[in-house]
């Protein structure tokens, strides 16, 4: 492995990458970087599967628990904060392990960001304006005409990101589906393990296996204080989360509880699906899948490989 390579651990959620990296931890002398756009909101355990804390104390965790669940984390934000947390963990003389599954966020540490505008208050405002007035498919289907390609990505319902696309094509006049897909910012070397399952149906059952348990531990509670706190509104950053939006439906009293875990299984699938359609377009280094017995054993392997060195002291 080259000196300035970072070592990765990606793959669809519900595949064991988690566990897999503290595995790593009990072997390596290394520091786990979370690659989770969802993991870095406070507040938010149940539903995003974080780590306990008595394990985040053993092994070091990285870019968990950094934003108040009302607040934006962008992939800007994370490249940044990735970048900074190299430096310092080679720093330490130990090897960043980087693991998740929010797949734009390994690709703008891999290939930079394209300079994109800021955001503007009077844009946005008008954007709010015409959605109170038309709604937000009608602003969907206007994107649509100006940015295909980041129309066929984001959801009819999903207003922050039709008006993030909608704000960028009115500052720039260019749509920002060409904007992402121009590199900007030096790229940095990944060495890329994927997980990847072969039996789709089989992960699908673990999905919705893994959902009912989340429930049982108190999702539903989880996602009602979350609502309780006088910033946040069902239109906050963090309740964009599968899980977390299909809840909060079911609190406002739109839909039952059993009716909102269907919901969120099906969009627990669709995400699952996307990511393993981007893992192919990425093509990894190597992938493993991990319902084989011996993924573990290869993957160790391979992270030694790719640099990995054994840790001092007793395992955790």
């Amino acid at each position: 492995m080259s000196g300035d390579a970072v070592v990765c651990i990606m793959g669809p959620t519900g595949t064991g990458k988690t566990a897999l990296a503290l595995e790593a931890a009990a072997r390596f002398d290394v520091e786990i970087v979370s690659v989770d756009s969802a993991m870095v909101y406070r507040h938010m355990d149940i539903g995003t599967a974080k780590p306990e804390p008595a394990v985040r104390r053993a092994v070091a965790h990285h870019l968990i628990d950094i934003r108040e669940p009302w607040e934006s984390y962008s992939a800007g934000e994370f490249r940044s904060d990735a970048l900074r947390l190299i430096g310092a963990i080679r720093a330490r003389g130990r090897v960043p392990l980087l693991v998740g599954g929010t797949l734009l966020y390994f690709r703008a540490l891999g290939q930079g960001l394209a300079a994109l505008p800021g955001a503007d208050a009077r844009v946005r405002a008008q954007l709010e304006a015409d959605a109170a007035r038309v709604g937000w498919p009608a602003l969907h289907a206007r994107l649509a005409r100006v940015d295909p390609a980041a129309a066929a990505r984001i959801r009819p319902g999903d207003r922050q990101r039709i008006q993030r696309a909608l704000e960028v094509f009115t500052l720039t006049g260019q749509p920002l589906s060409a904007l992402q897909g121009q590199p900007g910012g030096a790229a940095l070397a990944l060495c890329r393990l994927a997980l990847v399952p072969a039996d789709r149906a089989r992960l699908y059952r673990q999905l919705d296996e893994r959902l009912r348990a989340m429930v049982d531990a108190g999702l539903v509670a989880e996602v009602r204080r979350l609502l309780s706190f006088p910033l946040m509104s069902a239109a906050s950053p963090a309740l964009r989360a599968v899980g977390y939006r299909q809840i909060r439906a079911h609190l406002a009293g739109e839909v039952s509880l059993e009716e909102a875990l269907r919901q969120a299984m099906v969009a627990t699938h669709r995400l699952a699906k996307r990511q393993l359609t981007w893992l192919r377009a990425e093509v990894p280094d190597l992938s493993l899948d991990p319902q084989a017995a011996d993924c573990p054993a290869r993957a160790m392997a391979v992270l030694e490989a790719w640099g990995c060195r054994a840790r001092a002291g007793d395992a955790i």
